[in-house]
């Protein structure tokens, strides 16, 4: 479950934005900056720390933003809007043929699986399974922002937008594995 930790800073911001937007970006910021310089430290390439990479970039930009006009509207839908920029990541990812689960799930396989087709057709769906469950949760938060549904019931949506996708990704390969040697 490596994965997991490129998604620290977002369920960070989502819990900490409670106590103003500003400082949930600040905190995503602190915390992207930290895992990829850790990755860097690591020797960990590039290409597995593609959700590392746009999440610093968004987190740049929202940090920014918030602290210039922290009492913009948009700090009523960073939730909705922060679910797009990750669904952007991976679908983007997936147009050019370059699923952002694949660099990580490197990390965990060995090379020789790397160009299988199976290995390449199990990360495209996966990758596709988050990219489906940003974009449902960022339509979500963005009618809960509408309709004023509240902070409880935006990060229980945001939790789930993330949990979802993580059981998922921890199943789904087994289950082809299985497939596999039946």
């Amino acid at each position: 479950m490596n994965y997991l930790r490129g998604f620290i800073p977002w369920i960070a911001f989502a819990v900490l934005s409670s106590l103003g937007w500003q400082w949930g970006a600040l905190a995503g910021l602190l915390l992207a900056v930290g895992l990829f310089a850790q990755g860097r430290r690591k020797g960990t390439p590039l290409d597995s720390q593609v959700l590392e990479i746009s999440t610093m970039a968004y987190f740049v930009a929202l940090t920014a933003f918030s602290f210039t006009v922290p009492q913009s509207p948009v700090r009523d839908f960073v939730g909705a809007i922060s679910m797009a920029w990750l669904a952007l990541t991976a679908w983007g990812g997936l147009a050019v043929k370059r699923p952002f689960t694949l660099g990580i799930a490197k990390q965990q396989t060995p090379k020789e699986y790397w160009h299988m087709p199976v290995f390449l057709r199990i990360n495209v769906v996966l990758t596709m399974a988050w990219a489906i469950a940003f974009t449902v949760t960022g339509a979500v938060l963005a009618i809960l922002d509408v309709a004023n549904a509240g902070t409880v019931v935006t990060i229980l949506v945001q939790v789930a937008g993330f949990v979802i996708p993580a059981i998922f990704t921890a199943k789904y390969p087994e289950r082809v594995r299985a497939r596999q040697t039946a």
